[in-house]
């Protein structure tokens, strides 16, 4: 959700502004800009569209010197997407420039009281009303600029990430954070700014986060001095260092990050139990379970929270939890659960589960969790995120970054790690058999191995794409472990090829979908020979009769199914428990090859953002 990037110190700004926003296409957005000074002259360039846009727009209207910059990939909240409304924005004296991630939500009274002092407005964005409340400051108030800017921030309601660049002060930007990512990168006598580490990872490795409610000033060959923007006491800045290289945030020969992700999950869901799963000695160690496994293990109640992909993956771990560790467990939209008023005890335990660990309702969730004396746990895949820092424990996926914006390893690598936990809970309660609880773990540990060899089908699921891809509309259905895995297959097809698909419960058909059952249906039933497999069979005659065309995923050497399917894909052999970490790569791989197909960015849909860091 809107991308920021900034340099200060001694390269060629905008070469780094503008690699800076490549980095970041994949947070989703529809305009960009930039902003560079020369040492003489503050010059901006904007436009809706694509950073390869403004780069052509930045050769034909300025000059692209100086070594101070800031630059903004816009995802449009107030105000259309155009090249007015784009980042960054201007005071009305033209001395400051801004770039802004967030919604100030008390902007229109704002606006309303900087117009009777005189301020007029060229765009509809809150973010041009808070340049201008920023230099009223200045002008009012004497300060200088990060004075201006603590001051201004305070008179402000809502989510925010800015840099802010004054031209009387070229040797400085000033940027602060409230729900909205920020890191700095600390180089050699250079500083770099970016919502997240991979616009600067090619030049250090070094980066400080800002927490919430966090400002600092950051000048070149001065050390960064960060300061609470309600109460200006000064904080001691923790340097990360940064395990990110820029070879995991490349394509590596492959056409699409989503395609790279979806092969690169033997390797993320091996490197997410790597340390963890000693199958041959029967232990499972997590340093965030193991530290809190008494008051996990004795909680009333499981609370799973999430968005998107995130709840489908704790769907999964709510049947696993269950069956494994026999907890109670509710799943809950985050951007639900925050304004409905839940009851949350102190004998509740609250999962939240992010990819990118910023995703602002599940770290609204998070907080409500807290106040109400909950033990929250964190499931997150970026280390240093927020939520990686907002919860009392936690445990990393360890999948390496995730560019494509329709999640792939993500949901493997979070349902690998809540089976851990639910084994070692079960074990611990001993709710799981000494028996069952090895063979759980060897099973897990099996299924880098057989992800692997289920991608050798890539070439017969591309063929079952280009069968489908004219298709408007789709049924995913499943039972039990892979009903959450239906509703992830159908979020996949309709994020990247925009084709209409809806994911319920086998047994749910008769109950309505059934009428929409035709032989211009397609129906992707996953009917693995395990659990409620003679259910599922039925469920797959009665589409049949109806002339529906099925898709199914099956167990390795099925017969019955085979002998009703228009087209098998199947898997290898695993306990029911695992199967959702196999049956969901292919569903992965059709609607990435359909979108393929229709000619879509797979990696950047439309109107969708990476990281959902506002509302």
């Amino acid at each position: 959700m809107c991308g920021i990037v900034g340099y200060i110190g001694h390269r060629n700004a905008y070469d780094v502004v503008i690699n800076g926003l490549k980095r970041l296409e994949y947070r989703g957005y529809d305009s960009a800009g930039i902003a560079l000074y020369d040492g003489e002259a503050l010059k901006v360039c904007k436009t809706k569209g694509k950073v390869v846009h403004l780069e052509k727009k930045v050769q034909e209207s300025i000059t692209s010197n100086g070594s101070i910059g800031i630059g903004h990939t816009r995802w449009a909240t107030h105000g259309e997407p155009n090249d007015v409304n784009s980042h960054p924005h201007l005071s009305n004296s033209g001395n400051l420039a801004i770039i802004h991630n967030g919604i100030i939500e008390n902007y229109d009274a704002l606006r309303k009281e900087l117009k009777k002092r005189g301020y007029t407005f060229q765009s509809d964005t809150d973010t041009e009303v808070l340049v201008n409340l920023i230099e009223d400051v200045i002008k009012n108030e004497g300060v200088k600029l990060g004075k201006a800017v603590q001051i201004a921030l305070n008179q402000t309601v809502g989510a925010y990430a800015i840099a802010v660049f004054d031209k009387r002060k070229p040797d400085e930007i000033v940027v602060a954070r409230l729900g909205s990512p920020l890191a700095i990168g600390i180089g050699d006598n250079e500083y770099f700014i970016a919502s997240d580490a991979s616009p600067f990872i090619a030049y250090t490795n070094n980066a400080i986060y800002l927490e919430d409610g966090e400002m600092a000033v950051v000048r070149q060959g001065k050390e960064v001095k960060v300061r609470k923007i309600l109460n200006d006491s000064e904080v001691d800045a923790y340097v990360h260092e940064l395990q990110l290289n820029l070879e995991q945030i490349e394509k590596g020969g492959y056409d699409h990050f989503m395609l790279k992700e979806i092969y690169e999950q033997p390797n993320a869901i091996r490197d997410t139990y790597r340390g963890r799963l000693l199958a041959d000695k029967g232990i499972i160690k997590m340093a965030g379970v193991d530290d809190n496994l008494d008051r996990i293990a004795k909680a009333n109640r499981i609370l799973i929270v999430g968005c998107g992909t995130s709840w489908h993956a704790g769907l999964v771990a709510e049947y696993i939890f269950e069956d494994m560790a026999r907890i109670p467990v509710e799943v809950e939209y985050a951007s639900e659960f925050r304004y409905r008023n839940p009851v949350i005890t102190e004998n509740d335990v609250v999962i939240a589960i992010s990819q990118s660990g910023e995703t602002a309702d599940t770290m609204a969730a998070i907080k409500l969790a807290k106040e109400k004396g909950a033990f929250v746990f964190g499931v997150c895949n970026v280390v240093g995120s927020s939520i990686s820092r907002e919860t009392m424990a936690g445990a990393y996926t360890h999948a390496g970054p995730e560019i494509g914006v329709a999640s792939t390893k993500a949901f493997t690598t979070q349902i690998t790690v809540l089976t851990l936990m639910a084994l070692k809970l079960g074990k611990y309660k001993g709710t799981i058999s000494n028996s069952d609880f090895r063979l759980h773990l060897q099973a897990l540990e099996a299924i880098p191995k057989k992800v692997a060899k289920l991608l050798q089908s890539d070439k017969v699921i591309k063929e079952i794409a280009a069968t489908y891809k004219d298709a408007r509309n789709c049924i995913y259905l499943g039972r039990g472990y892979n009903f959450p895995v239906a509703l992830e297959g159908a979020l996949k097809l309709k994020e990247i090829s925009y084709i209409h698909a809806e994911g319920y419960p086998a047994a749910e058909m008769k109950h309505g979908p059934i009428a929409l059952i035709d032989e211009e249906m397609p129906v992707v039933v996953i009917a693995v020979r395990k659990g409620h497999y003679e259910k599922v069979v039925s469920n797959i005659q009665e589409i049949k009769s109806r002339k529906g065309k099925i898709i199914s995923v099956v167990t390795e050497g099925d017969v019955e199914v085979k002998e009703l399917a228009d087209h098998v894909i199947e898997i290898p052999e695993t306990i029911e428990a695992l199967t959702p970490l196999l049956t969901t790569i292919p569903l992965q791989l059709l609607s990435y090859h359909i979108a393929v197909l229709l000619g879509k960015n797979v990696d950047q849909p439309r109107n969708l953002a990476k990281s959902v860091t506002v509302e």
